[in-house]
């Protein structure tokens, strides 16, 4: 195996800062899952998301990172939890709606899309989705332009089998659901 091409002048693994478009480039060399981060009861918020993970089973929480300046932001704060709905390959048009700048704000994100407020939180849960978890937001930890924010997982749903929405190489992907063997 042979080892990767280095920049002259530049040591292996370094980013150069200002060179964000490079640094985007390869960070979307990683395939990420796609959800709808929702919060609000009374006025509803949404956005795509693509760096969301497990961090424990035990207890159970998971992670988000929401940019400071997304409106969804500072509505997670106020209401101290949040929804996830992970999105099946045919919802590419969802994760389109809710990562586009321009589109309708607050209850009206939500007329194009088929969702219920989750019983615990009251955030829209997304029909269709391959899962979903409600969670109550433990802590905050400053992420740069993101806040990275903890989720102790209040439920958690997961929908029959079907292939998975992905984001890789700054576009969606989608991936079949794996085979059972026999």
């Amino acid at each position: 195996m042979t080892a990767p091409q280095t920049p002259p002048g530049r040591a292996p693994g370094t980013a150069v800062p200002g060179e964000r478009r490079h640094l985007r480039d390869v960070l979307g060399s990683f395939a990420t899952g796609i959800v709808v981060l929702t919060a609000g009861r009374a006025e509803p918020r949404g956005m795509t998301a693509n760096s969301f993970t497990s961090v424990s089973l035990d207890p159970p929480l998971v992670l988000v990172c929401v940019a400071r300046t997304a409106a969804l932001h500072d509505l997670v704060l106020d209401e101290g939890a949040f929804a996830v709905s992970v999105l099946s390959a045919d919802q590419e048009p969802v994760a389109r709606r809710f990562a586009d700048r321009s589109r309708p704000r607050g209850a009206r994100e939500f007329e194009a899309v088929e969702a219920a407020p989750g019983p615990h939180t009251g955030a829209p849960l997304l029909a269709g989705a391959l899962a979903w978890l409600e969670c109550r937001l433990t802590a905050v930890h400053d992420g740069g332009d993101h806040s990275i924010m903890l989720g102790a997982v209040l439920e958690a749903h997961r929908s029959a089998e079907e292939p998975a929405l992905l984001f890789h190489g700054g576009g969606f992907r989608r991936l079949a659901p794996a085979r059972v063997r026999t």
